[in-house]
């Protein structure tokens, strides 16, 4: 066909068309206008993560360049991917992000499903008093800071006076370095992160039972089901979206294990087996202001996660049909 057959539209339609655009326009503009108040009550929100979590974005470009503070980035020589080939020939990242990635599984495997344990168990006591009473106590340690987490964990293991020592003494047992030894500190980082969010992990688990009809639970005892039953049949069917979903937010922050967590267990004789990624970006970074480089590893990360996300939700829609979008 020729571009000269193509019959160019009629006035009538073109005035069809911009009045079914004016229509449309005029629409979304009277529904704004209608909820013009949560609108407006939105915009602090949209504001915030515009310039927070946003524009900050935009530094991540020094990850190209070898930054110099005086010059800003706009005066900064661009390097390339020289940063990233640094970070992957260094003689020390290979076992840095070792660490990071088993740290990582340890605590999606491990201490992901607590909460989820630890909701069930609460949702099957039926003593309302003693229920709130151990509600309070679980939340509580995820109130407290890492350092304040830390003094605790070095008191309970420590050589002399801890718990654990005493313990192994009274059963003839030599005692022990929990912290000084690389063999331990993975099991003391998986295992002060449990308890110190498990309980407070509960929150959303417990909300997602509470949403659970009861009549389900009716229906199974005249059926004869049991507790255990019950909860097999009918509570983690019921949690399973709820757990697909913080399931895929987890993986996202698969290399993501935070920075003052891990920090405030180290020492030199566990460094070995307990520095991770965000430990030795603190390092490199500030310690040794190796801006770009560090900058680099982050965005590795950043990417690494982004990448996890993207394959966890396909696999989950796929296969459960469950997705976060």
């Amino acid at each position: 066909m020729k571009p000269a057959d193509i019959a160019p539209p009629s006035r009538g339609a073109a005035r069809l068309n911009s009045s079914g655009l004016g229509t449309r326009l005029g629409d979304a503009g009277r529904y704004l206008w209608r909820y013009r108040i949560l609108y407006l009550l939105s915009v602090p929100g949209i504001l915030y993560f515009f310039l927070f979590k946003y524009v900050p974005l935009f530094g991540s470009v020094i990850a190209f360049q070898n930054y110099n503070i005086f010059k800003g980035i706009t005066g900064s020589d661009w390097v390339g991917l020289e940063h990233f080939q640094k970070m992957f020939s260094h003689y020390d990242f290979l076992r840095i992000l070792n660490n990071t990635i088993l740290l990582g599984l340890y605590d999606l495997v491990i201490a992901f499903p607590v909460p989820i344990l630890l909701a069930i168990l609460l949702n099957e006591v039926r003593m309302i008093v003693f229920k709130r009473l151990l509600q309070t106590i679980v939340y509580m340690p995820h109130f407290l800071s890492w350092v304040v987490i830390s003094g605790i964990f070095m008191g309970i293991f420590s050589m002399d006076a801890g718990v654990v020592n005493k313990a192994l003494g009274f059963l003839g047992m030599q005692p022990i370095y929990f912290l000084g030894e690389d063999s331990y500190i993975r099991s003391i980082l998986i295992g002060s992160g449990i308890w110190r969010d498990s309980g407070y992990g509960t929150i959303i688990f417990l909300a997602a039972i509470a949403g659970i009809n009861p009549d389900l639970y009716e229906a199974a005892e005249v059926d004869g089901a049991g507790r255990l039953k019950q909860i097999w049949s009918i509570t983690l069917p019921s949690l399973l979206p709820t757990i697909m979903i913080l399931l895929l937010l987890h993986i996202g922050k698969f290399l993501d294990l935070g920075f003052e967590r891990v920090f405030v267990f180290l020492n030199p004789l566990n460094l070995e087996s307990g520095e991770i990624l965000d430990t030795y970006i603190y390092k490199a970074g500030l310690l040794s202001q190796q801006y770009s480089y560090t900058t680099a590893i982050g965005l590795f990360k950043s990417v690494v996660g982004l990448m996890l996300i993207l394959l966890g939700n396909f696999f989950s829609k796929k296969t459960t049909g469950e997705s976060l979008y």
